[in-house]
């Protein structure tokens, strides 16, 4: 077996979602399912035999259920691991205590109802476990179906310079993905309850945003909800992008609302940061800051240059506080970032231009 690919263990009672997991994984040139398990003592045996590079792991498994077994796995020898399941709304709790307990990323089960629904499982699938092989870890306590990769043109158009009409209200958007649930939480519960409307787009599957939104809501002070459609960005709250529907800043008149559409991926992603960005830049302009953190690709990169050149001010995550410094790489790499700061510096970063803005506007009236 390469030792250039990627080494996957799979997790799961169900066979056939063993063989699934496993047709879609071994398509990709750069991964190789070395084994599968039904439970997780069977799993204990071949990790003791051969460490892989990932887990894909079911929660709800006979003798021992799947967040055991992830927080044994973290605190005796960290490997990332890949919750996947049915994320029905119910598991919503299981979820965020599986991301405290280690995990890198979520993915949903499988859909073969259709093609494209197959095809765009897998093709996150397969970026996320490439994604979780580089993943920096902490330890915790107890052929190819490669879809065309669109672009923000898919959803949105280019934006132009000077279309933006002045206004004084202002405007962050954030894009984040692998590790930044928790960096999300990070951020948000150091912003006060002045902050600014923030519009945030999390890579992270239809049926989960909700519920990490009320998470959220529960432990800050600024207001957190997932977003909908044609409702007004107001100052103090956080809205989140729904799973599998792209996010986008629009205005009206001198204020801005939020549409929330259908539409293929961008960047293989939807929501897609590139495109909230590029609404963003094409809204919103000097009045907005835009924040890329956490992530693997380049998703939000080319809107974060787009932000960028039609006046907006640009943060990026350093790679020290990054669990992948994928995503913030790229942009940086772009020239798309004013300024590179390590986590713990975002929340102040927000705050501080947003009073500088302000104390700009005031100044000139």
């Amino acid at each position: 077996m390469s030792r250039d690919k990627v080494r996957v263990l799979i997790v799961d009672d169900s066979a056939s979602v063993r063989q699934i997991l496993q047709t879609i994984l071994n398509e990709d040139p750069d991964i190789e399912v070395m084994a599968t398990a039904s439970d997780p003592f069977a799993a204990a045996r071949r990790i003791e035999r051969e460490l892989p590079d990932v887990i894909i792991l079911d929660i709800e498994m006979p003798r021992m259920d799947g967040m055991t077994f992830l927080r044994k796995i973290m605190a005796q020898r960290p490997i990332p691991v890949i919750i996947c399941s049915s994320l029905l709304e119910d598991q919503s709790s299981v979820m965020f205590e599986a991301f405290e307990a280690g995990a890198v990323d979520i993915v949903s089960k499988p859909r073969i109802d259709t093609r494209q629904a197959l095809l765009e499982c897998s093709t996150r699938l397969r970026e996320v476990v490439k994604s979780a092989a580089r993943a920096r870890l902490r330890p915790r306590g107890e052929r190819h179906l490669i879809e065309k990769k669109l672009t923000a043109d898919a959803i949105i158009p280019p934006p132009v310079q000077g279309r933006s009409r002045p206004t004084t209200d202002r405007i962050v958007c954030i894009g984040a993905s692998t590790g930044g649930t928790e960096a999300l939480s990070d951020v948000l519960e150091r912003l006060p309850q002045n902050a600014p409307g923030t519009l945030i787009v999390q890579h992270m599957p239809a049926g989960f945003t909700a519920a990490f939104a009320r998470r959220l809501n529960s432990t800050c002070e600024m207001a957190v909800k997932e977003a909908e459609d044609g409702e007004a960005v107001l100052p103090g709250c956080a809205y989140i992008a729904p799973g599998a529907r792209h996010m986008l800043l629009q205005r009206i008149g001198l204020r801005y609302q939020i549409a929330i559409k259908d539409g293929p991926p961008v960047s293989r992603h939807r929501p897609s940061v590139d495109v909230l960005f590029r609404s963003a830049a094409q809204h919103a302009g000097p009045n907005a800051l835009g924040i890329i953190m956490t992530g693997m690709g380049d998703d939000g990169a080319r809107g974060l240059f787009e932000m960028r050149k039609l006046g907006a001010s640009t943060r990026a995550q350093d790679e020290d506080s990054c669990v992948v410094f994928g995503m913030p790489k790229e942009a940086i790499a772009r020239g798309a970032a004013e300024r590179v700061v390590p986590l713990h510096q975002i929340p102040r970063e927000i705050m501080l231009w947003y009073q500088a803005e302000h104390s700009a506007v005031m100044g000139q009236a």
